[in-house]
């Protein structure tokens, strides 16, 4: 019997990581020590006090039923309080908030939401491949939206010609760690107002910024709300990648349709998680700033030592993400492979992540600093 797959996965593209995990497994075949930048999954334990939270939770007997679709009222109300003295924004936990089994989720399920076949989507790019991917499974048009250097990687609004329904963007920004400021925000939703246009903003990182100004939320613009819904997640905030907990938050016709995709092909958090993620947000500030403070001291080591070898970084403010310039030789697969099969080190190549991030690598600063002294002497003893 000849099985064929439906037409919507004949066009992803190759998994570029499944290529990159195939070439770790011959370079350690050969017996050669990996330091991997590759993946950002942090290296550092959920704290404590979340974990002895889920362990409560899990002693609740009511815990372990269907938990609500849209989350629990609890945790709801946690995210309202966390949201209004982070922000500064008022929210109503009935209407505006949705609890998701990771941003993911809630970023995958947007375009099923709000998407009709032929309909355009923007997104920027470089950037994460889901926001493409989720318009091409609702059959959308996805219409890149470039990042560039000389724009310190934000999207240049009067450069966007095409219209389109939604507009996923992020920021601080997954690959290259740069930052977008309140200015920016209320120019791209007075933009969105004036073309019609709703706002999907990823913020994942937004509590992983370093110095004394923190990354701002789009719905500290007056008027936002109108026509935005912001994505966040505790995976990166709290170490808690694998427990796919995170939440959106705006535009409450918005939610109510991310609210009706869940309704029918989803379900709601387990119970004991959303608990312990509301104990995160309510008693996790202090473990928050020792985060900050541990990536920034990584990022000042591997920043440092990749400028001394010769490689151009680009600044990063926030994320644990460092964008570097390939040498002008090499493409940024070929660049990725040969730091790899001769010394070990495992980067992304930029072009994974949009054609625009051709020409750069992605290190992750979720590996220990002896692993970053050992990439750099490494890189030291090479000729690059």
């Amino acid at each position: 019997m000849n099985i064929e797959t439906a037409d919507r996965l004949k066009q992803l593209p190759p998994y570029l990581f499944a290529k990159i995990d195939q070439m770790k497994q011959e370079v350690k075949g050969r017996g050669i020590d990996i330091l991997d930048f590759g993946v950002g999954d942090p290296d550092i334990p959920t704290p404590n006090f979340i974990v002895e939270a889920l362990k409560e939770g899990l002693t609740h007997k009511n815990y372990h039923q269907y938990s609500s679709y849209s989350g629990s009222g609890s945790l709801k109300k946690i995210i309202a309080q966390w949201f209004l003295k982070r922000f500064n924004v008022e929210l109503n936990p009935d209407k505006e908030i949705i609890v998701l089994i990771g941003s993911k989720e809630g970023i995958a399920h947007m375009p099923l939401a709000m998407i009709n076949p032929g309909e355009k989507v923007l997104y920027t790019t470089p950037g994460y491949p889901v926001y493409k991917v989720a318009t091409q499974f609702a059959e959308g048009i996805p219409i890149p939206v470039p990042l560039k250097i000389e724009n310190q990687f934000l999207p240049k609004l009067s450069e966007i010609k095409e219209n389109g329904k939604l507009f996923f963007f992020n920021y601080p920004n997954n690959p290259t760690a740069a930052t977008a400021s309140l200015n920016f925000f209320s120019d791209v939703v007075l933009w969105a107002k004036n073309k019609g246009t709703i706002l999907c903003h990823d913020a994942a990182y937004s509590e992983i910024y370093f110095g004394d100004c923190p990354s701002p939320s789009i719905l500290e613009i007056p008027g936002a709300k109108d026509v935005s819904i912001e994505f966040h997640s505790l995976s990166k905030t709290f170490n808690m990648t694998g427990w796919r907990v995170g939440f959106a938050v705006g535009n409450e016709k918005l939610i109510e349709a991310l609210g009706k995709i869940k309704t029918n092909i989803d379900s709601g958090q387990f119970l004991p998680i959303q608990y312990a993620a509301g104990v995160g947000l309510q008693k996790g500030e202090a473990f928050i700033q020792s985060q900050r403070d541990l990536f920034k001291k990584r990022r000042d080591l591997l920043v440092q030592g990749l400028h001394k070898i010769g490689l151009e970084v680009f600044p990063s403010q926030a994320t644990f993400y460092l964008w570097t310039k390939v040498p002008s030789s090499y493409s940024s697969m070929e660049f990725t492979s040969l730091l790899l099969n001769k010394l070990g080190i495992v980067t992304t190549p930029g072009f994974g992540f949009g054609e625009p991030g051709e020409g750069y690598i992605r290190f992750s600063l979720t590996v220990p600093e002896e692993k970053i002294i050992q990439a750099l002497q490494r890189l030291k003893s090479f000729s690059l």
